[in-house]
C-alpha cells in the first residue's frame, strides 16, 4: 500500500488541505463534514508474514483492511497485490484477485443457520462455481485442518463460538487464498476462548505459513500475534515494528501509554536479550577462567569441553580453586540453568532466581549465549536500564 488515502464526504479538497496544516481528524469533521478514514499509509507485508494493525475504535484500521480487498476503495494512492493495483483496476481483474488471493475472517461468524458446517464451508467455492464433488473435498480437508472435521455435518447452532470461528477460518482456507484478511476475528469471543483461538491460529500459521493482515484493538493479542504491528491513530500508522521494538522503544507518548501496562515478560525471549557468553575450555586453569572474567566484567563463565556444553563457575568458586591449588572443574557446577531462544521471559524467573546466568543453546545444544539474571528481572519488573556505553579500548 503505497500513499493510501480515504476520505468519507464531499470537500475532500478542503480536508486534504486542512490535514496539511497539521488539523486533527474531529477539527477537519466539525469544519468540514469529511471524515478522515486513512490518511497516507504506507506498508508492505511479506509473504507468510502476520501483520497486526491495532487502533482504538476510529483509528481506520477497519477501513483499511476494506480497502485492501476493494471493498472500500481509496480516494487516492496504490494497493498492490501480487503487482496488481487494485485501487486502479478493472472490476473483472478486482473479481479475479478476490477469487484467486484473497479471504476475509469477520467478527460476527455470519453462518448460515440451515446449512451445515460443511455446507458453510463450501458455500463460497460454489459462488465461484467450482463443482460439487471439488467444493465438498476443499471443504472438507478445511475443516481437517481447523480440527472440525468430526463436526462437518453439525449445523451452527450446535458448535460453541470459538468452534463457530473456526468454521469462518476454514472458509479462507477451503479457497487457497494466499491472504487472509481478519478485521477483529476473536472480538466476539470470551476470554478464554479467545486465547484457544489465539492459540490455535499460530499453530495453524506454522503449518500453512499464509500471509495474514489482522486487526485488532487488543494490545495483548497484537503482541502474541503479530510479526510485525502498526500502530494507528486517526487514520495513520503512527509506528511500525516487530513487538519488541514497540515496547522498547515506541515512537511517542501516544504509543508509549499504549505499552505502559504490556506483560514484557511475555513480548521478550531469552534470545532477545541473551548476551555472548563468557566461555572457556575445561582443559584450561583456573587462572585463566579467572583472567577471562576479568577481561569481561562477568560473574560467571560458561566451561565447554569435547562433549559440548559442561557447566558453568562462578567467580567465587574459581578463586577458591585457585587459592587451594585445585582444578578449574573443582568449581564447575553441572547442573545449570539452560533454556532455548524462543522461551518467554516470565518463564525464565524461577531459573534467573538460582543467580547464574541462564545458557542459551540452540536445536542441537550449542551455546550461542546467555541471559543474566537482573535481565530477566528487569524486564519483568517493567524497569529496564538503559545499556552501559562500551568501555573505551586500553
Amino acid at each position: 500500500m503505497t500513499n493510501a488515502m480515504k476520505f468519507f464526504g464531499d470537500r475532500t479538497s478542503e480536508a486534504l488541505e486542512r490535514l496539511s496544516l497539521g488539523e486533527g481528524k474531529a477539527e477537519i469533521y466539525e469544519a468540514t463534514g469529511v471524515t478522515v478514514g486513512v490518511h497516507d499509509v504506507n506498508f508492505e507485508v511479506e509473504q507468510g508474514e502476520i501483520f497486526v494493525i491495532m487502533g482504538l475504535s476510529g483509528s481506520g484500521k477497519s477501513t483499511l483492511v476494506r480497502m485492501l480487498n476493494g471493498l472500500v476503495p481509496p480516494t487516492s494512492g496504490k494497493i498492490r497485490i501480487d503487482g496488481t493495483d487494485i485501487a486502479s483496476c478493472t472490476p473483472d481483474v478486482l473479481r479475479d484477485v478476490r477469487r484467486r488471493k484473497i479471504a476475509m475472517v469477520f467478527q460476527h461468524f455470519a453462518l448460515f443457520p440451515h446449512r451445515t458446517i460443511l455446507e458453510n464451508v463450501a458455500y463460497g467455492l460454489k459462488v465461484k462455481g467450482i463443482g460439487t464433488n471439488e467444493r465438498l473435498t476443499k471443504a472438507r480437508a478445511a475443516l481437517e485442518q481447523v480440527g472440525l472435521g468430526a463436526q462437518a455435518d453439525s449445523f451452527p447452532a450446535q458448535l460453541s463460538g470459538g468452534m463457530q470461528q473456526r468454521v469462518g477460518i476454514a472458509r479462507g482456507l477451503a479457497t487457497d487464498a494466499e491472504i487472509i484478511l481478519m478485521d477483529e476475528p476473536f472480538g466476539a469471543l470470551d476470554p478464554l476462548i479467545r486465547r484457544e483461538m489465539q492459540e490455535e491460529l499460530l499453530e495453524l500459521q506454522r503449518k500453512l505459513r499464509k500471509t495474514i493482515v489482522f486487526i485488532t484493538h487488543d494490545l495483548n493479542e497484537a503482541m502474541l500475534l503479530g510479526n510485525r504491528i502498526a500502530i494507528m491513530k486517526d487514520g495513520r500508522f503512527v509506528q511500525v515494528g516487530t513487538p519488541q521494538e514497540i515496547v522498547a522503544q515506541p515512537a511517542d507518548d501516544y504509543v508509549a501509554a499504549f505499552m505502559a501496562d504490556i506483560d514484557r515478560g511475555r513480548v521478550f525471549t531469552a534470545g532477545d536479550v541473551a548476551q555472548p557468553a563468557v566461555i572457556v575450555n575445561a582443559g584450561s586453569a583456573p587462572a585463566t577462567a579467572l583472567a577471562q572474567l576479568d577481561r569481561a566484567d562477568a560473574d560467571a563463565v560458561h566451561v565447554i569441553g569435547a562433549g559440548g556444553l559442561e557447566g558453568v563457575a562462578t567467580y567465587r568458586d574459581i578463586a577458591r580453586a585457585v587459592r587451594d591449588d585445585g582444578a578449574l572443574s573443582d568449581a564447575v557446577q553441572n547442573d545449570m540453568p539452560v533454556t532455548g531462544p524462543d522461551t518467554p521471559l516470565h518463564q525464565l524467573y524461577e531459573a534467573a532466581s538460582s543467580g547464574l546466568p541462564v545458557a542459551v543453546t540452540d536445536g542441537e545444544g550449542r551455546l550461542t549465549g546467555v541471559v543474566e539474571p537482573k535481565v530477566v528481572l528487569a524486564h519483568l519488573s517493567g524497569v529496564v536500564p538503559e545499556p552501559e556505553p562500551e568501555k573505551p579500548a586500553a
